[in-house]
């Protein structure tokens, strides 16, 4: 607890930290460009209402591949494109006090992928929501 607030949530009776997902992006756009990329993730953070407190941004070479992450106050975004494969790998992991799936709107708008594939994750779960109440 921070302040009297507990950060694990609840959904479906499962009490968890929180929901963790794994985004692949296929046949996706503009994956070589820092600029473009770090404010789809600034705009996937805010359609989340998470709180960004940082941003680091990675270009390599000769491919010009990004690597990046954004450090929430409730977990993180992260993302590495293959501009050469038009494949992007995003994380997108955050406290229950935020859904990742709202950021998906803004990546999906920002990148244009041909096929996409989500994989969520729970994390933290609880055998028992009743035994942390008592």
């Amino acid at each position: 607890m921070v302040n009297g607030k507990d950060y694990f949530g609840a959904h479906d009776g499962m009490q968890y930290a929180g929901l963790h997902l794994l985004v692949d992006m296929w046949e996706a756009e503009r994956l070589d460009d820092r600029i473009w990329i770090e404010a789809a993730l600034n705009d996937a953070a805010r359609l989340a209402k998470a709180t960004v407190l940082h941003g680091y941004f990675h270009v390599f070479s000769p491919q010009c591949g990004v690597s990046g992450v954004l450090l929430l106050a409730e977990s993180h975004l992260s993302i590495h494109t293959w501009p050469e494969r038009h494949f992007a790998a995003f994380d997108l992991f955050m406290c229950a006090t935020c859904n990742p799936n709202d950021a998906l709107p803004a990546l999906e708008k920002a990148f244009r992928p041909g096929r996409m594939n989500v994989t969520e994750v729970r994390r933290g779960l609880m055998d028992d929501v009743s035994a942390t109440n008592a």
